[in-house]
């Protein structure tokens, strides 16, 4: 890398994609560990984050994930995503999952309660001036 190239930061929201993942492929073929919990969002969400590594070719990678149903946001306004649908069944298990396949590839994720993944990705991307900055949403 030449010395006036910015290294490259792929910040991605977690919640984000896996209800994308899981809306693209909770509709094909079950894929379920042994014990018969899903993971077919797990399966879309690695290859949705390793499509964009192979393509981008990061320096650094930061998942974030939202913490709680509560933020500052619904102090503004009480009905702040009030018409949402709670998250299906089978992907709640598959939120936990998609942190251990974080955590086992050494993939950096984080997550602050009250505050929701794209404002920290705002908030890093803004505070992350040596980076040239890609999100994944």
């Amino acid at each position: 890398m030449g010395e006036y190239e910015m290294k490259k930061l792929l910040l991605t929201d977690g919640n984000s994609m896996l209800f994308r993942a899981y809306y693209a492929t909770a509709y094909g073929r079950p894929m379920t560990t042994s014990d018969g919990t899903p993971t077919n969002a797990v399966f879309g969400f690695a290859s949705m984050i390793q499509k964009a590594i192979d393509i981008i070719q990061p320096d650094a990678v930061l998942v974030a994930f939202d913490a709680g149903k509560h933020t500052f946001r619904h102090e503004l306004y009480a009905d702040y995503k009030g018409g949402r649908k709670p998250a299906p069944d089978d992907l709640v298990p598959q939120f936990k999952l998609v942190r251990d396949f974080l955590d086992a590839f050494a993939i950096t994720w984080v997550e602050m309660q009250d505050i929701e993944a794209d404002d920290l990705i705002g908030t890093i991307s803004k505070k992350a001036k040596d980076y040239q900055t890609y999100v994944l949403t």
